[in-house]
């Protein structure tokens, strides 16, 4: 038999074959993407399960105090660290969040993660903090324990549906006042808008259990909603005259900010560099997430 006359009676098999294996790959490959798909999902779920505890608290307390120490832009690769850190625990390989990076005012990033609801119209909560120090501090209250209970707060919220979208963001200037703080809070606040439910800035988390609630805008936060969980004092008493506080800030450029702490704002002379009690900060990061799920309905 010649060679043109296999070739002539090969080409119908060929295309008879040729697009059956098209569809039976094609059918392999969704199969196993929504096989993936699955895997993937049941892997986020599980990631995102993690409630707060003192070991983690302690082990995060001493990573930014004590391994990576002075946050600030004269130590840009700590500063630089540390927002890795935020991203390290809060990413996809970890809690699951996408991390979106916000340009600053310089070369360090404003990190900002969302917890969606189905309400997508619903007035946002929003929670700040902030990942530096001062100069020449370790920042154990400024804001080491402010950035540990958000980072908690965050892993233990991550697995919520609240009924209003819950916003974190995590600020690269706020207490080292040579940097550029007012330009950072200007960039949050364009982020958050005009319409939110409540702004809680995150700081000084190490002192107590029970939380203040400090405001230069006595409405900011209906009082009905954490009676139970903390107490309200005025901001001439717990900002001690200053405005350098982060709620303070964002007061200055129009929002109705609410400082959350356990103590008030350090003297400038007051030690900040040793480690607080890590149960204790792990019961005040219990009432925030508590105040937030509370806000979110």
């Amino acid at each position: 038999m010649s060679d043109e006359i296999k070739k002539n009676r090969l080409v119908p098999w060929l295309l008879l074959i040729l697009p059956a294996w098209v569809i039976v790959s094609a059918g392999f490959a969704l199969v196993k993407y929504f096989s993936d798909e699955k895997s993937a999902a049941v892997e986020e779920a599980q990631r995102f399960a993690k409630s707060v505890s003192g070991t983690s608290i302690a082990d995060d307390l001493n990573k930014i105090i004590n391994v990576i120490g002075e946050r600030h832009i004269g130590e840009p690769e700590k500063l630089s660290a540390t927002s890795s850190m935020i991203r390290g625990m809060l990413g996809p390989s970890n809690t699951g969040y996408v991390v979106k990076t916000v340009n600053g005012p310089g070369p360090f990033p404003i990190l900002h993660i969302t917890i969606p609801s189905e309400k997508v119209d619903a007035a946002p909560l929003w929670l700040l903090t902030s990942y530096d120090s001062p100069p020449g501090s370790r920042g154990a209250e400024r804001n080491a324990t402010g950035l540990a209970a958000t980072l908690a707060a965050a892993q233990a919220l991550a697995g919520d549906k609240p009924a209003r979208p819950i916003h974190f963001l995590f600020l690269p200037h706020a207490n080292d006042l040579d940097s550029p703080v007012a330009e950072t809070a200007h960039i949050a606040s364009q982020l958050i808008g005009s319409t939110p439910k409540a702004i809680l800035c995150i700081e000084a988390m190490g002192d107590a259990e029970t939380l203040i609630f400090t405001s230069r805008d006595a409405t900011a936060l209906p009082t009905i909603e954490f009676a139970d969980l903390g107490k309200i004092l005025g901001a001439e008493v717990i900002c001690l005259g200053e405005d350098t506080d982060l709620a303070s800030i964002l007061f200055e450029v129009g929002l109705p900010a609410v400082r959350i702490a356990t103590r008030p704002m350090l003297l400038p002379d007051e030690a900040d560099d040793n480690l607080p009690f890590a149960p204790t900060l792990a019961a005040s990061t219990g009432r925030l997430i508590e105040l937030v799920r509370r806000l979110a309905k």
